[in-house]
């Protein structure tokens, strides 16, 4: 008999997370609960359990923060019940003082560059003076003064160096391609650069060398995104890395004199390729002491001091501080503790083929106990376990192996879980990715049914026992799965997904109009003509409300900005007046997703008994679990 592990265990507030180190090496900060609220620690670099809070948010918590390069302020952006009307905050580590610098209503706030050439300032966007586009402008981080930098009338986005110069200007065009602009030293522009619609996700500036030249990732005359560098002056490119499976995701360069350090991809695992050749015998001790994926999350100027993480399928992730110049690797702590007494299980990568031979990194969690050839991929167990198919959300975005809540979780309770880079997912070539143009329903929703027809022929699961869920891009697959395909699925939980694709573009947040055409490319329509709100009306499940027959849960939160409220209202109301059973719970402080510990305890304790109700598997009694949730049902 598996124990089951707790929820509060898997879906409450992390013990601690984030570590970073300061600038100079002196600090490590890191993320951890104080009240119940996730705020910011700090300690000396030598002594991380001495660590005190630093704030003091009582409200959704911090998940995003920076180190300034004064090394006495930290940074945090904080939005209003997930409105993703971001501020950006400082708090002073001296003296404890917290300080809004961009106390703007409904003015979304980004930092556009942080440079230890000018370690008092940032340059920050902020659409405050028109919403759909972003101006940059320099703040002071002593005394909190702001001055317009760049006055913004049609760019997307404005890249910048650590000089704080204007480099280049991005503007996505109405074809779905992009046009970047070099600003020279006047800050006028000419054209630098076009990048065609198919390479949108897959070719970008990175970051600049000391000779002022470009480290890109670029997909021209190529699948995947190579790690490029392009010399200003001779407009020649140099190939420095590319992977034939994958895209380029990350590099690593040396924080001050900007060579190449290392740079990563990720196929069905995280690989690192390192070029310098002093950091090839680290990374080797580092990954004897691992089991996992080695994360590098933070290093001081000097490159001496790192902080990375061990990502492993079945535990907790593992924070350790690793000295260069002592050679010396210090353990510091699990994000969940309370998860080592528990025996979590492998997550699977496999790769499904769809149905036109389209091959798809996907992973298999299984049910403790349950015995798995993992070279065949077969079912060696007599029985089969229910499934449970969790779509990503994006869908420019993948699925990564390593420790996954819902994964553990739901198999805890006795379910095989499938997660599936379905096409139109990141990270694996533009030509995946361009494959999901226009399929949203169509070949991006008959990836995910070869998938569940792949763990079926492989004894895993059978046809009557099989659910879908997911969130935003996955919320909405468990619509379609509900509305296009109701024979496949037995029930079906939507976080957050669009019912309706014609509201969706009529309501997205206006900075997200200069991004419309590429959106409207993904989706197969479009507002302006009839053949384009017809196409939107196809594939939009709200049409075809007649044809749910199976149990839906929704979940959604009040203030999301990118899938507003009236996409889970409609539907709901419209199941209603023709009688179709759906259980709707609303958040009021919540926005794309939850992020309140309590409204995600109960939101996962009732998709629990849900679950339990219509494929039978383990229920954990609600105990206190809904206690302190704010929610409606």
């Amino acid at each position: 008999m598996t124990n089951l592990i707790p929820r509060k265990i898997l879906f409450g507030n992390p013990d601690k997370t984030s570590a970073k180190v300061s600038n100079d090496g002196r600090y490590i900060s890191y993320i951890a609960p104080l009240n119940g609220v996730l705020n910011i620690y700090v300690a000396a670099i030598d002594t991380p359990n001495e660590a005190k809070p630093i704030t003091n948010n009582t409200g959704r918590g911090i998940r995003i923060y920076h180190w300034g390069y004064d090394n006495k302020h930290l940074l945090y952006l904080q939005d209003n019940n997930g409105d993703e009307n971001w501020h950006l905050y400082s708090v002073n580590i001296e003296d404890f003082t917290t300080q809004n610098l961009t106390g703007f209503p409904g003015t979304r706030v980004q930092i556009n560059n942080l440079s230890p050439r000018f370690p008092t300032e940032v340059i920050i966007e902020m659409n405050k003076r028109r919403k759909d586009l972003f101006d940059l402008y320099v703040l002071d981080l002593n005394t909190g003064s702001i001055s317009e930098f760049f006055r913004n009338e049609k760019y997307a986005s404005i890249i910048t160096d650590d000089y704080f110069k204007l480099r280049f200007a991005q503007q996505l065009n109405a074809d779905g391609s992009l046009t970047i602009y070099e600003f020279d030293k006047e800050s006028n522009v000419s054209e630098f650069m076009q990048v065609g619609a198919e390479d949108l996700y897959t070719t970008s500036i990175l970051d600049f060398d000391e000779e002022n030249n470009l480290y890109m990732i670029d997909s021209s005359n190529r699948n995947t995104a190579a790690l490029i560098l392009f010399n200003l002056k001779t407009k020649q490119k140099t190939l420095l890395y590319e992977n034939d499976k994958a895209d380029i995701s990350s590099l690593m360069l040396h924080p001050t004199k900007k060579y190449l350090q290392a740079a990563e991809y990720n196929y069905l695992r995280q690989e690192i390729k390192v070029f310098e050749q002093s950091l090839e015998s680290v990374v080797a001790k580092i990954k004897e002491i691992i089991t996992g994926d080695l994360q590098i999350l933070s290093r001081s100027l000097d490159d001496n001091i790192w902080i990375f993480a061990d990502i492993k399928d079945n535990g907790p992730v593992s924070y350790y501080q690793y000295n260069r110049v002592k050679e010396e690797i210090k353990f510091l702590f699990y994000n969940r503790e309370d998860l080592v007494d528990y025996k979590l299980v492998t997550m699977h990568t496999v790769v499904v083929k769809a149905r036109d031979g389209l091959e798809m990194a996907s992973y298999l969690t299984l049910p403790q106990g349950f015995e798995f050839d993992s070279t065949t991929f077969e079912s060696l167990s007599e029985e089969t376990v229910p499934l449970i198919l969790w779509v990503h959300g994006g869908p420019t975005a993948r699925d990564y192996w390593g420790y996954d809540a819902i994964h553990q979780w739901l198999s805890n309770r006795g379910y095989a879980v499938l997660s599936v880079n379905y096409r139109g997912s990141t990270g694996f070539g533009k030509n995946f990715i361009n494959a999901g143009n226009g399929e949203w329903s169509r070949k991006m929703h008959t990836d995910l049914i070869d998938a569940v027809n792949w763990a079926i022929n492989n004894g895993i699961t059978t046809k009557d026992k099989v659910a879908i869920g997911g969130g935003s891009y996955g919320g909405y697959a468990a619509l379609v799965g509900l509305t296009f395909t109701p024979e496949i699925f037995k029930c079906a939980i939507d976080i957050v997904g669009p019912s309706n694709l014609e509201t969706l573009l009529e309501t997205v947040p206006p900075y997200w109009k200069p991004h419309i055409a590429a959106l409207e490319k993904k989706l197969g329509g479009n507002l302006a003509t009839e053949e384009g709100r017809n196409e939107l009306k196809a594939r939009s499940p709200i049409n075809f409300v007649d044809n749910i027959s199976k149990p839906l849960l929704i979940g959604q939160g009040a203030n999301d900005p990118r899938v507003k409220q009236s996409e889970s209202d409609q539907i709901v109301n419209l199941m209603n007046q023709k009688g179709i059973p759906v259980t709707y719970i609303l958040y009021p402080e919540e926005g794309h997703g939850f992020a309140k510990p309590e409204n995600r305890m109960s939101f996962y304790a009732m998709t629990e008994l849900f679950l339990n109700q219509h494929l039978g598997g383990k229920f954990e009694e609600f105990g206190t679990d809904l206690e302190g949730a704010n929610f409606k049902i």
